[in-house]
C-alpha cells in the first residue's frame, strides 16, 4: 500500500508539472534567446498653405469723399519652424500694379483704384513675391492670422456708380 501511495504521488507530481508547464507557468520550451536592433527614421518636409477672407469695403463707398479703409485676414499654416513670406499679386484688372490695384466695374470698362498694405491702411503697398514689402513669419504648426489692410483713396472722379470687384492671389514661399 505504501508503494501504491508513492507511485500515486509520483504520478500526481508529474501530471501537475506537465499541466503547469503547458499552461505557461513553468517550463520554457525555447532553447535560448537573442536580440537585435533596427533603425527608425523619418524626414518632416516643410509645408505651408495660405487662405484668405474677402476684403469688403462696403456698399456706400463715396469715391469723391474721404479714404475708405477696410481689413481682411490671411491665414498661413506652416510646419513648425518653417520660415515663410507671403506676396499679393496686382489683381485681375487690366493695367493693375501692386502700386495701383484696380477693381473692375460690372460693365468691365470702369475701374476703382485701391491699395493693400501689411501694416496700416494707406501704408506701403504689399508687393508680390520677390518684392520688398511682403508679410513674413515662422510657422508653428497652427494657423497664423495676418491682417490685410485695404484703402480706396479719395478723389476718384472717373468712378461711376455700381459694383466693383477684383481677385487677388496670395502666394506663400517657404
Amino acid at each position: 500500500m505504501k508503494r501504491n501511495l508513492k507511485q500515486h504521488a509520483l504520478k500526481l507530481a508529474l501530471i501537475s508539472a506537465f499541466a503547469l508547464g503547458t499552461a505557461g507557468f513553468g517550463v520554457n520550451s525555447y532553447a535560448g534567446q537573442s536580440t537585435g536592433t533596427f533603425g527608425v527614421s523619418a524626414t518632416v518636409a516643410a509645408s505651408c498653405t495660405v487662405s484668405g477672407t474677402n476684403l469688403a469695403f462696403g456698399t456706400t463707398v463715396n469715391a469723391l469723399g474721404g479714404n475708405v479703409d477696410a481689413t481682411s485676414a490671411l491665414t498661413a499654416t506652416c510646419t513648425n519652424g518653417s520660415a515663410y513670406t507671403i506676396g499679393l499679386n496686382a489683381g485681375a484688372a487690366t493695367a493693375a500694379t501692386v502700386t495701383t490695384r484696380k477693381m473692375t466695374h460690372t460693365n468691365t470698362i470702369n475701374t476703382l483704384n485701391y491699395s493693400l498694405s501689411t501694416i496700416a491702411s494707406g501704408g506701403t503697398n504689399w508687393d508680390d513675391i520677390g518684392g520688398t514689402t511682403v508679410a513674413s513669419g515662422t510657422g508653428n504648426g497652427a494657423g497664423q492670422a495676418i491682417t490685410v489692410f485695404g484703402r480706396i483713396p479719395t478723389g476718384q472722379t472717373s468712378a461711376i456708380a455700381g459694383a466693383y470687384s477684383d481677385t487677388i492671389t496670395a502666394t506663400i514661399n517657404f
